[in-house]
Order: structure tokens, then C-alpha cells, then sequence
């Protein structure tokens, strides 16, 4: 096995803290629940309270604790496999990536067993026009971190060993 990915570790720890400081600071600092739920802070950008208890884009909403624990089980397991897979990642970006993706699923995991919810709040819009649901700083960093480990899949291209050697000794002669 390669090095710990120090990188991936210290992203997915510092998107951790920041989601759950953010969480905080809306529902304990500011009061937002339930009741009293939204605070326009600009013309485009209010902060909301939203107890989401479905997955992203509201899919799988879970009614029941069998469904929330269901819930809890799936997404660990993904951030397991994520865990994983950033284990073996030799790239240090895919490491940063796949720990903004890490840190993100332990902060809504957390909500998810401590609460029965996760906590949503950052609501942009443009008028009455809403083009994302209302999110968190953890499903910022999750769509962060897929879109650079989608964007690197398709247009990154490292070359392969041999092809490096050949090229790097032809400059050589």
C-alpha cells in the first residue's frame, strides 16, 4: 500500500467541521427551525431551515426509523467504498476529490443518526426562480468533489508508464 493520503484525510476533516460548524450556527446561533425557517440574507440567497430526510434531489425519503437507519446503512457504505477508493488513489487531486466527497457523507451521516434529518439551509435563487434545492455546505463539497473526479475521468489523461520513459529518453538523445 502507498502512503496515507494525508490530503484526502485533511479535506474530508475540514469540510466535515465547516458543514457541521455551518449547521450549527443556522439552527443554534441564528434559531432557524422548523417554525421560524428563513432569513433573506441578499436579493438572491436566504438562509433556510429544511429537515431533509430523503437523499439527494429529495429521492428515497425515509417516513419511517426503518427507512432513516435503511438510509444511514446505504450511505455508509458508500463513503466506505469512497474511503476505499481514496486509500488507493495515487493522484493527490483525486484525493482532495474523493475527501471533500468523504467529508461530505460523514457530516449528513451525522445529522442523519443524531437528528433523523439532514440539515439543509442555503437557498439561491433568482426571483422566485429556485434552479437548486436547498442544500448544505456537505452537498456542496459532495457535487464538488464528483464533478472534479467526473471532469479529471473524462479530460485528464496521464500517459501510460512506458509512453512517459519513451518520450522523456527520446529528449535525452
Amino acid at each position: 500500500m502507498s502512503r496515507l493520503p494525508i490530503a484526502g484525510f485533511a479535506a474530508a476533516a475540514v469540510l466535515f467541521i465547516a458543514d457541521q460548524a455551518a449547521k450549527y450556527g443556522v439552527t443554534q446561533v441564528l434559531g432557524l427551525d422548523e417554525l421560524t425557517n428563513a432569513r433573506e440574507i441578499t436579493p438572491f440567497f436566504n438562509l433556510q431551515f429544511v429537515a431533509n430526510r430523503g437523499v439527494s434531489l429529495g429521492l428515497l425519503h425515509a417516513s419511517t426509523d426503518m427507512m432513516r437507519w435503511m438510509l444511514v446503512a446505504m450511505t455508509g457504505l458508500i463513503a466506505v467504498g469512497v474511503l476505499v477508493w481514496m486509500l488507493r488513489e495515487p493522484k493527490r487531486i483525486e484525493q482532495i476529490a474523493l475527501g471533500c466527497v468523504l467529508g461530505g457523507a460523514i457530516g449528513n451521516i451525522l445529522d442523519r443518526v443524531r437528528l433523523g434529518y439532514v440539515v439543509d439551509f442555503a437557498d439561491f435563487h433568482i426571483g422566485t426562480w429556485q434552479p437548486f434545492l436547498v442544500f448544505n455546505v456537505a452537498d456542496a463539497a459532495i457535487t464538488v468533489g464528483v464533478l472534479v473526479l467526473f471532469v479529471r475521468a473524462l479530460l485528464v489523461r496521464d500517459k501510460p508508464r512506458a509512453e512517459r520513459a519513451s518520450v522523456e529518453n527520446s529528449g535525452n538523445a
